[in-house]
């Protein structure tokens, strides 16, 4: 019986080694049912602080999945935009990515655009088990923005929560600490940089 997160933590930790994640869509899934059945067995037994982390739990990873599709999505309706200009493009995408951000591992979308030796990656995830890490900053998800051979020309993002209760967006993380909200604007520039002769 799933009691306790430290509980919840063990059977996940458990299930897991018995997982090859090869896939994220596998590894979601099962995820997904161990929270449903913690949270099931969680109300039978009156156990409401466990409830309240599993719905806060389901709820972010809702945010941040959307978050990060509405990222990807900006881009790839860009690259769109410029295939449709004569621009040649090679786009792909990968649901099973994972990168390092600090010290934690995120787990999500890589999408890569390349114009000849040119090349724009999009990182975006989170961090799916314990052993992952947190997103710092306050984050539901962290992003990287990358330009081969332009370490300069890429951003660091952070998906977070915006003022005033509106729902979270993504801030530029500066290197002074500043957070800017990031726009379709920023997305463009991106791509024109890409495009470039």
């Amino acid at each position: 019986m799933i009691t306790s997160v430290c509980a919840l933590v063990r059977v996940f930790e458990k299930r897991q080694k018995q997982w090859s994640i090869n896939g994220v869509s596998e590894f979601e899934e099962s995820w997904q049912q161990v929270l449903s059945e913690a949270k099931r067995r969680a109300e039978q037994h009156g156990r409401g602080e466990v409830v309240d982390f599993l719905q806060l739990r389901q709820t972010n990873d809702t945010l941040r999945a959307a978050g990060i599709e509405w990222l990807i999505t900006i881009f790839q309706r860009l690259a769109d935009e410029a295939a449709h200009a004569g621009r040649i493009l090679t786009i792909e995408r990968e649901e099973t990515h994972r990168f390092s951000v600090g010290a934690a591992t995120m787990i999500g979308t890589l999408f890569r655009l390349r114009r000849g030796v040119r090349q724009l990656t999009i990182e975006a995830g989170w961090p799916r088990a314990p052993q992952h890490g947190i997103v710092r900053g306050n984050g539901l998800a962290s992003a990287r923005i990358k330009h081969f051979g332009e370490a300069a020309a890429g951003a660091e993002l952070l998906l977070a929560q915006a003022e005033n209760d509106a729902p979270p967006q993504w801030f530029i993380l500066q290197q002074t600490g500043e957070r800017i909200a990031f726009s379709e604007e920023h997305a463009r520039q991106h791509i024109a940089r890409l495009l470039e002769s």
